[in-house]
Protein backbone atom coordinates (compact mmCIF):
# COMPACT_ATOMS: atom_id res chain seq x y z
CA UNK A 1 0.00 0.00 0.00
CA UNK A 2 1.00 3.68 -0.72
CA UNK A 3 2.53 5.61 2.25
CA UNK A 4 0.83 8.85 4.11
CA UNK A 5 3.81 10.83 2.42
CA UNK A 6 2.71 9.39 -1.38
CA UNK A 7 -0.97 9.74 -0.27
CA UNK A 8 -0.83 13.10 1.10
CA UNK A 9 1.57 14.34 -2.14
CA UNK A 10 -1.83 12.61 -4.37
CA UNK A 11 -4.04 15.04 -2.13
CA UNK A 12 -1.66 18.06 -2.89
CA UNK A 13 -2.46 17.90 -6.11
CA UNK A 14 -5.97 17.13 -6.07
CA UNK A 15 -6.09 20.59 -4.58
CA UNK A 16 -3.48 22.85 -6.58
CA UNK A 17 -5.13 21.00 -10.17
CA UNK A 18 -9.07 21.92 -9.11
CA UNK A 19 -7.47 25.54 -8.13
CA UNK A 20 -6.15 25.90 -11.44
CA UNK A 21 -9.03 24.42 -12.75
CA UNK A 22 -11.65 26.62 -11.49
CA UNK A 23 -10.02 29.79 -10.33
CA UNK A 24 -7.64 30.62 -13.51
CA UNK A 25 -6.33 34.22 -13.85
CA UNK A 26 -9.05 34.86 -10.80
CA UNK A 27 -11.94 35.10 -9.35
CA UNK A 28 -13.45 38.04 -11.21
CA UNK A 29 -16.98 37.81 -9.81
CA UNK A 30 -15.31 38.28 -6.37
CA UNK A 31 -12.63 40.76 -7.17
CA UNK A 32 -15.63 42.95 -9.42
CA UNK A 33 -17.74 43.80 -6.25
CA UNK A 34 -16.01 42.64 -2.86
CA UNK A 35 -13.37 44.89 -2.07
CA UNK A 36 -9.69 43.01 -0.93
CA UNK A 37 -9.98 44.14 2.60
CA UNK A 38 -13.71 42.46 3.20
CA UNK A 39 -13.42 39.96 6.35
CA UNK A 40 -16.26 37.20 6.27
CA UNK A 41 -17.75 33.90 8.11
CA UNK A 42 -19.47 31.36 6.50
CA UNK A 43 -21.19 27.87 7.65
CA UNK A 44 -20.98 24.25 5.90
CA UNK A 45 -24.71 23.34 6.41
CA UNK A 46 -26.11 20.28 6.19
CA UNK A 47 -28.95 19.48 3.90
CA UNK A 48 -29.20 16.15 3.94
CA UNK A 49 -28.74 12.98 6.24
CA UNK A 50 -25.85 10.57 6.27
CA UNK A 51 -21.84 10.63 6.99
CA UNK A 52 -20.09 13.73 6.75
CA UNK A 53 -16.57 13.07 5.15
CA UNK A 54 -13.81 16.09 3.83
CA UNK A 55 -13.94 18.28 6.55
CA UNK A 56 -10.11 17.63 6.59
CA UNK A 57 -9.66 17.97 3.07
CA UNK A 58 -11.36 21.23 3.30
CA UNK A 59 -9.14 22.49 6.03
CA UNK A 60 -6.49 21.74 4.17
CA UNK A 61 -8.02 23.41 0.57
CA UNK A 62 -8.65 26.78 3.05
CA UNK A 63 -5.02 26.72 4.01
CA UNK A 64 -4.11 26.11 0.39
CA UNK A 65 -6.11 28.95 -1.23
CA UNK A 66 -5.40 31.41 2.28
CA UNK A 67 -3.40 30.84 5.12
CA UNK A 68 -4.86 33.37 7.25
CA UNK A 69 -8.53 31.16 7.27
CA UNK A 70 -9.77 29.77 10.36
CA UNK A 71 -11.68 26.83 10.56
CA UNK A 72 -14.17 26.07 13.62
CA UNK A 73 -15.35 22.98 13.47
CA UNK A 74 -18.73 21.84 15.20
CA UNK A 75 -19.04 18.32 13.91
CA UNK A 76 -16.25 15.59 13.64
CA UNK A 77 -15.43 13.85 10.67
CA UNK A 78 -17.46 10.53 10.00
CA UNK A 79 -20.20 11.24 12.19
CA UNK A 80 -23.63 11.33 10.97
CA UNK A 81 -25.42 14.34 10.73
CA UNK A 82 -29.04 15.29 9.59
CA UNK A 83 -31.18 17.96 7.47
CA UNK A 84 -29.90 21.44 9.16
CA UNK A 85 -26.69 20.66 10.95
CA UNK A 86 -23.79 23.36 10.83
CA UNK A 87 -20.41 21.46 10.60
CA UNK A 88 -17.91 24.43 10.73
CA UNK A 89 -17.66 27.68 10.70
CA UNK A 90 -14.54 29.72 8.17
CA UNK A 91 -13.41 32.90 8.72
CA UNK A 92 -11.18 34.95 7.27
CA UNK A 93 -11.52 37.11 3.61
CA UNK A 94 -14.62 36.96 1.60
CA UNK A 95 -12.73 36.60 -1.37
CA UNK A 96 -10.96 33.87 -0.29
CA UNK A 97 -13.84 32.33 1.24
CA UNK A 98 -15.78 32.62 -1.76
CA UNK A 99 -12.10 31.40 -4.26
CA UNK A 100 -12.61 28.05 -2.16
CA UNK A 101 -16.19 27.45 -1.95
CA UNK A 102 -16.49 25.52 -5.21
CA UNK A 103 -13.61 22.78 -4.68
CA UNK A 104 -15.06 22.36 -0.90
CA UNK A 105 -18.13 21.86 -1.88
CA UNK A 106 -17.64 19.95 -5.08
CA UNK A 107 -15.26 17.74 -2.93
CA UNK A 108 -17.34 17.28 0.38
CA UNK A 109 -20.74 16.11 -1.50
CA UNK A 110 -19.00 13.06 -3.06
CA UNK A 111 -16.91 11.70 -0.18
CA UNK A 112 -20.05 12.66 1.82
CA UNK A 113 -22.05 10.17 -0.52
CA UNK A 114 -19.43 7.37 -0.27
CA UNK A 115 -18.72 7.31 3.36
CA UNK A 116 -22.49 7.06 3.77
CA UNK A 117 -22.59 4.04 1.52
CA UNK A 118 -19.84 2.47 2.78
CA UNK A 119 -21.43 3.28 6.90
CA UNK A 120 -24.81 1.12 5.23
CA UNK A 121 -22.28 -1.33 4.34
CA UNK A 122 -20.19 -2.10 7.10
CA UNK A 123 -23.65 -1.79 9.23
CA UNK A 124 -24.74 -4.69 7.30
CA UNK A 125 -21.93 -6.58 7.94
CA UNK A 126 -21.96 -5.89 11.37
CA UNK A 127 -21.58 -9.36 13.75
CA UNK A 128 -19.40 -11.16 11.07
CA UNK A 129 -15.54 -11.06 10.53
CA UNK A 130 -15.63 -9.98 7.47
CA UNK A 131 -14.69 -6.29 6.14
CA UNK A 132 -15.49 -3.91 2.83
CA UNK A 133 -12.83 -2.85 0.43
CA UNK A 134 -13.06 -0.36 -2.31
CA UNK A 135 -11.63 -0.71 -5.85
CA UNK A 136 -9.65 1.40 -8.56
CA UNK A 137 -12.96 2.04 -10.23
CA UNK A 138 -12.84 5.84 -8.79
CA UNK A 139 -13.60 9.06 -10.58
CA UNK A 140 -10.02 10.07 -12.36
CA UNK A 141 -8.14 12.22 -10.70
CA UNK A 142 -10.14 11.94 -7.47
CA UNK A 143 -8.85 8.83 -6.47
CA UNK A 144 -7.06 10.09 -3.05
CA UNK A 145 -10.42 11.52 -2.49
CA UNK A 146 -12.79 8.97 -2.34
CA UNK A 147 -10.57 6.17 -1.15
CA UNK A 148 -10.31 8.73 2.43
CA UNK A 149 -14.31 8.76 2.35
CA UNK A 150 -14.10 5.23 2.34
CA UNK A 151 -11.95 4.82 5.27
CA UNK A 152 -14.11 7.87 6.86
CA UNK A 153 -16.89 5.37 6.49
CA UNK A 154 -15.79 2.70 7.91
CA UNK A 155 -14.09 0.51 5.11
CA UNK A 156 -10.86 -0.29 3.71
CA UNK A 157 -8.72 0.69 1.15
CA UNK A 158 -8.13 -1.89 -1.82
CA UNK A 159 -4.65 -1.43 -3.47
CA UNK A 160 -4.61 2.20 -4.51
CA UNK A 161 -2.90 1.72 -7.61
CA UNK A 162 -1.56 -1.00 -10.02
CA UNK A 163 1.69 -0.40 -9.02
CA UNK A 164 1.37 -1.01 -5.14
CA UNK A 165 0.12 -4.48 -5.20
CA UNK A 166 -0.05 -7.17 -7.90
CA UNK A 167 -3.21 -8.09 -8.75
CA UNK A 168 -3.32 -11.39 -11.71
CA UNK A 169 -7.18 -11.24 -13.08
CA UNK A 170 -8.62 -13.19 -15.44
CA UNK A 171 -6.86 -10.89 -18.43
CA UNK A 172 -3.60 -11.83 -17.29
CA UNK A 173 -3.82 -15.04 -16.25
CA UNK A 174 -5.37 -15.82 -20.07
CA UNK A 175 -2.66 -13.72 -21.71
CA UNK A 176 0.33 -14.94 -19.38
CA UNK A 177 -0.69 -18.41 -20.37
CA UNK A 178 -2.57 -20.02 -17.23
CA UNK A 179 -2.71 -19.58 -13.34
CA UNK A 180 0.59 -20.75 -12.68
CA UNK A 181 2.65 -19.61 -15.20
CA UNK A 182 1.18 -16.01 -14.02
CA UNK A 183 1.81 -16.47 -10.69
CA UNK A 184 5.96 -17.75 -11.15
CA UNK A 185 6.38 -15.14 -13.38
CA UNK A 186 5.04 -12.63 -10.57
CA UNK A 187 7.33 -13.87 -8.50
CA UNK A 188 10.57 -14.14 -10.66
CA UNK A 189 9.61 -10.15 -11.94
CA UNK A 190 8.83 -9.85 -8.02
CA UNK A 191 12.77 -11.18 -7.26
CA UNK A 192 13.95 -9.48 -10.23
CA UNK A 193 12.89 -5.60 -10.08
CA UNK A 194 13.68 -6.49 -5.97
CA UNK A 195 10.05 -5.26 -5.50
CA UNK A 196 8.30 -6.34 -2.48
CA UNK A 197 4.70 -6.23 -3.46
CA UNK A 198 1.25 -8.92 -2.31
CA UNK A 199 0.11 -10.77 -5.16
CA UNK A 200 -3.77 -11.24 -5.58
CA UNK A 201 -4.74 -13.89 -7.75
CA UNK A 202 -8.44 -13.89 -9.46
CA UNK A 203 -10.08 -16.96 -9.66
CA UNK A 204 -13.17 -18.22 -11.55
CA UNK A 205 -13.98 -21.56 -10.76
CA UNK A 206 -13.24 -23.95 -8.24
CA UNK A 207 -10.65 -25.93 -10.27
CA UNK A 208 -8.35 -22.60 -10.80
CA UNK A 209 -8.71 -22.32 -6.62
CA UNK A 210 -7.17 -25.61 -6.42
CA UNK A 211 -4.46 -24.80 -8.98
CA UNK A 212 -3.64 -21.53 -7.42
CA UNK A 213 -3.31 -23.47 -3.77
CA UNK A 214 -0.80 -25.22 -5.47
CA UNK A 215 1.74 -22.10 -5.35
CA UNK A 216 3.05 -20.24 -2.68
CA UNK A 217 3.20 -16.72 -2.26
CA UNK A 218 -0.38 -15.56 -3.06
CA UNK A 219 -1.67 -13.20 -0.37
CA UNK A 220 -5.22 -13.45 -1.09
CA UNK A 221 -7.35 -15.25 -3.57
CA UNK A 222 -10.15 -13.00 -5.54
CA UNK A 223 -13.44 -15.51 -5.99
CA UNK A 224 -15.16 -13.64 -8.68
CA UNK A 225 -18.77 -14.24 -9.22
CA UNK A 226 -19.29 -17.70 -7.27
CA UNK A 227 -22.36 -18.50 -6.08
CA UNK A 228 -22.97 -19.20 -1.80
CA UNK A 229 -22.78 -22.97 -2.08
CA UNK A 230 -19.23 -22.56 -3.75
CA UNK A 231 -18.15 -19.69 -2.21
CA UNK A 232 -18.40 -21.79 1.30
CA UNK A 233 -16.72 -24.69 -0.66
CA UNK A 234 -14.08 -22.04 -1.55
CA UNK A 235 -13.20 -20.56 1.69
CA UNK A 236 -13.06 -24.40 3.53
CA UNK A 237 -10.72 -25.28 0.32
CA UNK A 238 -8.53 -22.10 1.36
CA UNK A 239 -8.57 -21.99 4.80
CA UNK A 240 -5.62 -20.46 6.23
CA UNK A 241 -3.56 -20.10 3.68
CA UNK A 242 -4.00 -17.33 2.02
CA UNK A 243 -6.89 -14.61 2.96
CA UNK A 244 -10.06 -14.87 0.57
CA UNK A 245 -12.36 -11.90 -1.19
CA UNK A 246 -15.94 -11.79 -3.20
CA UNK A 247 -16.70 -9.89 -5.56
CA UNK A 248 -18.72 -9.58 -8.72
CA UNK A 249 -22.17 -7.89 -8.00
CA UNK A 250 -22.74 -8.45 -4.37
CA UNK A 251 -25.16 -5.58 -3.23
CA UNK A 252 -26.92 -4.19 -0.22
CA UNK A 253 -29.28 -7.32 -0.36
CA UNK A 254 -26.50 -9.84 -0.81
CA UNK A 255 -23.21 -8.66 0.81
CA UNK A 256 -24.41 -10.26 4.29
CA UNK A 257 -25.31 -13.80 2.82
CA UNK A 258 -21.78 -13.54 1.09
CA UNK A 259 -20.44 -12.63 4.49
CA UNK A 260 -21.93 -15.61 6.12
CA UNK A 261 -19.81 -17.96 3.41
CA UNK A 262 -16.58 -17.25 6.13
CA UNK A 263 -14.55 -14.66 3.27
CA UNK A 264 -12.19 -12.21 4.88
CA UNK A 265 -13.21 -9.00 2.64
CA UNK A 266 -15.98 -8.27 0.16
CA UNK A 267 -14.72 -5.68 -2.35
CA UNK A 268 -17.24 -3.35 -3.96
CA UNK A 269 -16.93 -0.58 -7.06
CA UNK A 270 -20.25 0.40 -5.99
CA UNK A 271 -18.82 2.31 -3.11
CA UNK A 272 -17.34 4.57 -5.45
CA UNK A 273 -18.79 4.71 -8.45
CA UNK A 274 -22.87 4.28 -7.74
CA UNK A 275 -23.24 7.31 -5.25
CA UNK A 276 -25.46 10.14 -5.44
CA UNK A 277 -24.16 13.39 -3.96
CA UNK A 278 -25.02 14.78 -0.29
CA UNK A 279 -26.72 18.03 -0.65
CA UNK A 280 -24.60 20.65 1.38
CA UNK A 281 -24.00 24.70 1.24
CA UNK A 282 -21.65 26.90 2.37
CA UNK A 283 -23.51 29.94 3.55
CA UNK A 284 -22.36 33.51 4.63
CA UNK A 285 -23.51 34.06 8.12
Amino acid sequence: MISEAQFQKEVDLIIANAIREDVGDGDHSSLSCIPETAAGKAKLLVKDDGIIAGINFAKQVFAYVDGAMKVEVLIEEGSAVKYGDIVFYVTGSSQSILKAERLVLNAMQRMSAIATKTKSFVDLLDGTNTKILDTRKTTPGLRALEKWAVKIGGGENHRFALYDMIMLKDNHIDFAGGITKAIDKTKAYLKETNRDLKIIVEARSLEEIKEILESDGVYRILIDNFNYEDTRTAVALIGDKCLTESSGGINEKTIRKYAECGVDYISSGALTHSVYNMDLSLKAV
